[in-house]
């Protein structure tokens, strides 16, 4: 039965059906009714798991060992043709409202949003998530992990937060809002409020999965008859790729033999599971990646260990949601309860470059040189774990993703846009195992769980009247594993990499970066015949190819995807204005996006403290922490500012004498060098205006210090950026406030 649109109305807009007389014995009272979900309407457990490929699971033929993913597809529907967006945020965009990522602002993921409806990163009222319209129905709703769904400008403490989860459906959050974050140091969220992100050495996903369990049990506790929504987002696999150790030894010497062989090895499992067919052959490997016999030791070591380490973080997070099916098994409610798995938000990435990473904030800033093997090796011991932001190289992102070519941030090959998807509901799903090869995208799963609980589409939320989907259910699929893919047609643009498939067919261009878009060279491919794109026929039907070109065009200009933007990090939108920023003591860290962005420019920073008599050390203020950042504090009575370059560099610029007792102003002025990012700079530190003490940064960390830990004052909360002290290493004076000015 479809909910009527009276059930949606908030219990203050209703009609007072009751009496009232002047005394409570001559009146009728009237309760407001709040909106009741279809009788019988099940739980839905959403999860999504970051940056992971088509062959990573052991239940889709991957080396990584899922237990507890692969129970959830014995027991529903794995579908083997599913795709995505190619990126985080237009994938989750795309997933949570039924319509295309450019359709909702969502073009490029929310750090990189731009000025245009196809790229603000601001998804529009008039498209409602599915948490939305589930709590107007009688839901009540959680959301867990990464949101990644807030444009960059309003991701600060001050919000705005209608963009924020409780803005767009959610009761309770408990999370990180940006791309990515330390696992045992995340830039925490709870609720609306940012919260100390220490986690005491336990890891972001238990935690996550910790605070998930604990809605659940209070939901059912007081609300048994009420259905649920979770939405669970984990931080893994995405970099930083960290993990409790125990989790990646279990992988120790399982990829020796390196990148070329797991390839075949997971093909071959894929076969024989029936996920691709048996006449699929490997593409050639990616031009750029080396052969794994040509490499040195070092490299053969290096890298086995660091897909130690990815595998390791699978692992774990699959372990993470054997947790909660065990919670939902425990209370009797998994047998209606739709949990859905999508096992990748893209394909595996590629973004630790050639040689991987042992400190992925490298990758944001590129004008600096990719770590080579030898500066990774100096790592090794500590790669994985919180002493650093792991990264693998990109040959084990290749092998990831078999069998199909390229990786995340492609949106014209299958290696960035096709992920595994899971589908478990017992009380529904009788196909137990069953396996499902219908084209499908991620546009279509909210319209499938409105259809099948019984909901129909509101007409207005939040009195903004809603544009229809632009998805179509796939609930069809349920009971019929030969029914005709009702998914016809679908583009895909990320980057200026553009495909369209419609009918079967696809034809793709791996556009190039910087170069005419009218120059890109179009492939054509038979889908229904070539498994994995690697049977061009684009010289064989050129007019098929010229066919499909102008189907994109139609797709591109419905669905805002003009003008195309084939820049990366250079099109990061600025998030703060002011020149002059006052910061306080607090709590809490300031967020990153607090925080003007203190690079390749000229600044001052002023503290404003009160040194006592006696000691006086401690931390007067501190951005980022021990894998980039900078910060002024007191060792010994001696001022010291240390500027943390990605861990690569330390420079130390100190006072000779003690910082005398009484009210004193202390700054810091930093002449930057110019013609260019990541150039040197001259520091000079003053107190009262007498310079204390000067020196050469001899380069500079050129676009950021990293997504997670931002702004301390009167400490350093998350990880120290010195290895000269320990964190908080809070001053045992009183720093009044910092001003940071730009200096023009």
């Amino acid at each position: 039965m479809l909910a009527v649109c009276a059930a949606l109305m908030p219990a203050s807009a209703q009609e007072f059906r009751g009496k009232i007389g002047k005394t409570v014995a001559e009146s009728t009272p009237d309760w407001p009714v709040r909106a009741k979900a279809p009788k019988g309407a099940p739980n839905i457990v959403w999860i999504v798991i970051d940056d992971i490929g088509f062959g990573h699971i052991s239940s889709f033929g991957g080396p990584i060992d899922t237990p507890n993913i692969d129970r959830l597809a014995r027991g529903g529907l794995s579908y083997t043709n599913f795709h995505v967006t190619s990126l985080c945020s237009p994938t989750r965009a795309a997933l949570l409202s039924g319509r295309n990522h450019h359709s909702v602002g969502f073009g490029m993921i929310s750090e990189f949003s731009g000025g245009y409806p196809g790229y603000n990163g601001m998804m529009p009222l008039e498209k409602a998530l599915i948490s939305e319209t589930l709590l107007m129905n009688g839901y009540s709703t959680f959301a867990v992990g990464k949101w990644h769904l807030a444009p960059a400008t309003e991701m600060s403490k001050s919000g705005p937060h209608d963009r924020w989860p409780l803005g767009r459906g959610f009761e309770h959050y408990y999370g990180f809002l940006g791309g990515e974050t330390d696992q045992y140091h995340p830039n925490l969220v709870d609720g609306n409020e940012f919260i100390d992100g220490n986690l005491h050495g336990k890891h972001f996903t238990t935690a996550m999965t910790d605070k998930a369990l604990g809605y659940l049990q209070d939901h059912i506790t007081l609300h048994p008859e009420k259905p649920f929504f979770l939405y669970w987002a984990s931080g893994g696999t995405h970099a930083p790729l960290q993990v409790p150790k125990e989790w990646s030894d279990k992988y120790r010497g399982k990829f020796d033999q390196g990148w070329d062989k797991a390839r075949e090895e997971t093909l071959a499992r894929q076969k024989k599971l029936g996920i691709v067919p048996v006449d699929v052959v490997l593409p050639p490997r990616e031009p750029e990646i080396k052969p794994w016999d040509s490499l040195t030791p070092t490299e053969k070591r290096v890298f086995a260990r660091m897909n130690e380490i990815f595998a390791g973080f699978g692992a774990h997070t699959d372990h993470e949601i054997g947790r909660l099916v065990q919670f939902l098994e425990e209370r009797g409610i998994l047998d209606n309860t739709i949990v859905i798995v999508n096992v990748g938000d893209n394909g595996a990435s590629q973004e630790g470059g050639l040689n991987g990473m042992f400190n992925d904030y490298i990758f944001f800033n590129p004008p600096l040189v990719y770590p080579s093997p030898e500066e990774n090796l100096k790592w090794i011991d500590q790669l994985g774990t919180e002493f650093t932001s792991t990264h693998y190289p990109m040959g084990w992102a290749m092998a990831g993703n078999t069998p199909f070519r390229r990786y995340k941030q492609d949106a014209s090959n299958e290696g960035g846009t096709r992920d595994p998807l899971i589908l478990h509901w017992p009380a529904r799903i009788k196909d137990k195992g069953g396996m499902r090869t219908q084209f499908h995208h991620a546009i279509d799963l909210t319209p499938t769980l409105l259809e099948v609980i019984g909901i129909q589409p509101p007409e207005y939320v939040k009195g903004y009247k809603q544009a229809p989907f632009e998805g179509v259910s796939m609930a069809y699929t349920f009971d019929d594993a030969r029914a005709k893919t009702r998914h016809t047609t679908q583009y895909f643009e990320m980057l200026g990499r553009r495909a369209i498939v419609k009918d079967g067919w696809k034809a793709l261009t791996y556009h190039r970066p910087g170069t005419p878009l009218e120059s890109d060279t179009w492939e054509l491919y038979n889908l229904e015949k070539n498994f994995n794109e690697t049977d061009d026929l684009a010289a064989t039907y050129p007019s098929m190819v010229k066919e499909m070109q102008a189907a994109f065009e139609v797709e591109a200009k419905k669905y805002n995807v003009y003008p195309i933007d084939d820049r990366l990090l250079r099109r990061v939108p600025p998030a703060l204005t002011a020149s002059v920023y006052e910061y306080y003591p607090s709590d809490v860290s300031a967020p990153r996006m607090d925080v003007p962005a203190l690079v390749n420019r000229n600044y001052t920073i002023t503290a404003d403290v009160e040194v006592p008599g006696g000691a006086a050390d401690g931390s007067l203020y501190a951005l980022g922490g021990r894998l980039g950042g900078f910060g002024l504090f007191v060792k010994n009575g001696m001022l010291t500012y240390s500027y943390n370059l990605l861990a690569r560099e330390r420079y130390a610029i100190r006072a000779t004498e003690p910082l005398a007792p009484g009210r004193r102003t202390v700054k810091l002025d930093m002449a930057y060098d110019g013609n260019g990012p990541g150039k040197g700079a001259s520091v000079t530190l003053t107190v009262d205006g007498k310079t204390v003490a000067k020196g050469r940064l001899e380069q500079t960390v050129p676009v950021s210090f990293g997504a997670s830990e931002g702004l301390d004052v009167g400490s350093d909360r998350g990880t120290p950026v010195s290895e000269e002290y320990e964190s908080p290493f809070p001053y045992l004076g009183q720093v009044h406030k910092i001003v940071i000015d730009l200096k023009k």
